[in-house]
C-alpha cells in the first residue's frame, strides 16, 4: 500500500513539472543555439529587442511554473504523509490545513511577482512593474481603502491558518447545523453538513461570534439521553441495565470510558434520568445514544411497564362527598 502510494506521489510530482521542464528545455536549447550562431546582424534593431523581450518573457514564464510546481509537488507530499482519513488524525488535519491556505497565498505572491516582472521587461509598462514590486505598502493602503471588506476576509483566512480555530474535518455546530468542516479557502469555509447539505460560511464569521467545535484537541466526546420515567423506576437495575448495553451490544460505538445513570432532575410527576455515554467521535456517539435510548425504553416496557409516566387523579373529594350524601340519604 505505501508502496502504491510512493508510486502515486512521483507520478503526481512528474506531471506537475513535466511541462515547466519541456518548455526550460527548449529555451535552454534556444540559448545554446544562440550562443553559437547569434540572430544575424542584419535584423533591424526593433526586431532584435522584441526577439530578446519574448525571451525575457518565456524565461519569467518557466520560472514561476517551476517555482509553483515545487509549491504544489511539497503541498501534496505534506498531505499524503499526514492522511486526514487515519483514525487519530488531529496532527494531520493541523498541518493539511495549514498547506492548502498557505499554498494559495504562495501561488498569489509568485503571479503578482510575475507579472510585475512582466510588466518591467517593457519599457512602457517598467514603471508600473517596479510600482509593483517597491509600492506593495502604498498599493496596500490605497486597496484598503477601497475593499477594507475584502482585505479584512484575506486577513482572516491566513489567521486562521495560522492560529486554526477550526482545521480540516472538524465538527462543528455552525447556525444550529451539524457537521464537518470540507474546505477553508481565503475568503470561506465549507461546511458538510450531515445530511449532505453544504453551509458556505465566511470566514470572518468563525472570528467573530462563537462555534463549537467538538474535535478542537480531540474527537472523543460525550453524549447525553434523558429519560422520564415514574417514582417508582428501580434506578439500579436501569443503571445496570445501561452497563450491559455499552459492554454486549455497542460495540465499537462505545469507547469504554464513561457509560453512567443520574437522576438529574425530580419533578412533580416523574423522574429525569441521564444516561452518560462515550464515543471515539461524535458520529459513533450518534448512533450510540439512538441505542441507548432504543434499549432503555424496551427495557422499562418490557420488565417494567408500571414505571412509564404516569398521570395520577386524586379522587378523595369524590369520595368524601358520596359518603355524606349516603348518610343524608
Amino acid at each position: 500500500m505505501a508502496k502504491r502510494q510512493g508510486e502515486e506521489f512521483w507520478g503526481l510530482a512528474l506531471d506537475l513539472v513535466k511541462n515547466p521542464t519541456r518548455l526550460a528545455a527548449l529555451l535552454l536549447g534556444l540559448d545554446l543555439a544562440l550562443a553559437v550562431q547569434p540572430l544575424p546582424e542584419a535584423l533591424s534593431a526593433p526586431l532584435l529587442d522584441l526577439a530578446h523581450k519574448l525571451h525575457a518573457l518565456c524565461w519569467i514564464v518557466v520560472f514561476a511554473w517551476v517555482v509553483l510546481a515545487i509549491g504544489g509537488i511539497l503541498a501534496q507530499w505534506l498531505q499524503r504523509t499526514n492522511s486526514i482519513l487515519s483514525e487519530d488524525n488531529l496532527r494531520a488535519r493541523k498541518i493539511v490545513t495549514q498547506v492548502r491556505m498557505f499554498r494559495r497565498v504562495f501561488s498569489v505572491i509568485v503571479a503578482v511577482v510575475a507579472l510585475a516582472a512582466t510588466l518591467m521587461v517593457f519599457d512602457a509598462t517598467r514603471g508600473i512593474g517596479a510600482s509593483v514590486l517597491a509600492s506593495a505598502g502604498i498599493a496596500g493602503a490605497v486597496a484598503g481603502l477601497s475593499a477594507q471588506k475584502f482585505l479584512a476576509t484575506i486577513f482572516a483566512g491566513m489567521q486562521i491558518a495560522i492560529t486554526q480555530p477550526i482545521r480540516l474535518d472538524d465538527v462543528v455546530v455552525v447556525e444550529g447545523e451539524w457537521g464537518r468542516v470540507e474546505e477553508i479557502t481565503l475568503t470561506y469555509v465549507v461546511v458538510r453538513i450531515w445530511d449532505q447539505r453544504r453551509l458556505v460560511v465566511p470566514v470572518l464569521y468563525f472570528l467573530e461570534k462563537p462555534i463549537q467545535n467538538w474535535t478542537r484537541s480531540s474527537a472523543e466526546i460525550l453524549g447525553s439521553v434523558f429519560l422520564s420515567v415514574d417514582y417508582r423506576a428501580p434506578v439500579a437495575g436501569l443503571r445496570t441495565e445501561l452497563e450491559r448495553i455499552c459492554r454486549e451490544e455497542a460495540g465499537e460505538l462505545w469507547d469504554g470510558r464513561v457509560c453512567g445513570l443520574q437522576v438529574t432532575e425530580a419533578g412533580p410527576t416523574t423522574l429525569t434520568l441521564r444516561a452518560l455515554v462515550s464515543s471515539p467521535d461524535s458520529s459513533r456517539n450518534w448512533d450510540l445514544r439512538c441505542l441507548v435510548r432504543e434499549r432503555m425504553v424496551c427495557y422499562v416496557q418490557d420488565n417494567h411497564p408500571e414505571t412509564l409516566p404516569l398521570t395520577r387523579v386524586s379522587l378523595t373529594d369524590m369520595h368524601m362527598h358520596t359518603a355524606e350524601d349516603k348518610e343524608h340519604g
